[in-house]
């Protein structure tokens, strides 16, 4: 059987024009270079060079050489892949974001492990947290970045951040001069509708969405359309990091809602090299933070960063 080791020897052979600085070359004594050749020959049946001197090949010495020489880097691109991969060099991680932390934290660590890790391929949906848990039960990502997961006997959980829901609005909106919102000021306030705040179970607010005119599903929209005055809206702090100065957010009276971010992933499999790797690098990250603050966020918030 001819093996790889054997064209690997008689590539470096044909290219040095003699043994001993092949063998120099390889590391090998040159008796074992010369045997290895002698291997390879009786494999093929013919001679691959003109002479002992090895200076000149025959036509089956250049076909072979030409040959082995693509056949040896595709071999080791082939092994350099396996490895870049089993090592978390390579891969493809399929991840789910709700816009709050895509908008907002995500960018800046996506741009570090992307500089650590160029030839990992980060493939990214921005969702809400109920079609992100439907994803990852259906194996179309491997992560997923929710607010307040479901606990399931298939789905880890790894806290990364926690925040609380408050009032957004204009800046120039009259409920902004108060420190504190309380829950029935929201019926009179023009409540826009959306998708996280209806999840909260609080009286008060349940009459505020009976009035709301108006329901929007998409954060960014929601935020152009609190902008453009159109009413004030409830969301987490965090989203409010990347709002520009004319929206404000302002706290709830209480009772405070708390919402957690959390990683998610399912517990039946093995996650790719690669998947583990962010994984690991995400919740690293997140635990060294200490920007998300109460009084980080509001600096943020009322533009005095």
């Amino acid at each position: 059987m001819i093996k790889t080791e054997m064209l690997r020897v008689f590539v470096e052979v044909a290219r040095a024009g003699n043994l001993v600085s092949a063998a120099e070359s390889l590391g090998r004594a040159p008796s074992a270079v010369s045997m290895t050749l002698k291997q390879l020959e009786a494999h093929l049946g013919q001679p691959l060079f003109e002479s002992e001197r090895k200076s000149r090949l025959t036509a089956l010495g250049t076909y072979v050489f030409e040959m082995s020489k693509r056949e040896l880097a595709h071999f080791d691109r082939t092994i350099t892949a396996l490895t870049d991969f089993a090592s978390a060099r390579r891969g493809e991680v399929r991840i789910a974001v709700v816009p709050s932390f895509a908008m907002t934290i995500l960018p800046e660590l996506v741009l570090e492990f992307t500089a650590a890790s160029p030839n990992v391929r980060l493939d990214i949906h921005d969702m809400d947290s109920a079609s992100i848990q439907r994803e990852l039960e259906r194996e179309r990502i491997d992560l997923g970045i929710v607010s307040d997961a479901r606990q399931t006997a298939e789905v880890r959980l790894v806290e990364l951040a926690s925040d609380h829901f408050g009032v957004v609005m204009r800046a120039d909106n009259l409920l902004s001069k108060r420190k504190k919102i309380s829950w029935q000021a929201l019926a009179g306030a023009g409540l826009i509708a959306n998708p996280l705040c209806e999840r909260i179970d609080e009286p008060e607010l349940q009459v505020a969405l009976e009035r709301a005119h108006l329901r929007v599903h998409n954060t960014t929209t929601l935020l152009t359309m609190v902008r453009a005055g159109l009413g004030v809206t409830l969301l987490p702090e965090l989203v409010c990091r990347q709002a520009d100065s004319r929206i404000t957010f302002r706290e709830l009276a209480s009772p405070v809602v708390p919402r957690r971010i959390d990683l998610i992933s399912r517990t039946r499999d093995t996650p790719s090299p690669a998947t583990s790797a962010f994984a690991e690098f995400l919740t690293a990250r997140m635990a060294e933070r200490t920007d998300l603050s109460r009084s980080e966020i509001a600096a943020h918030t009322n533009g005095t960063k």
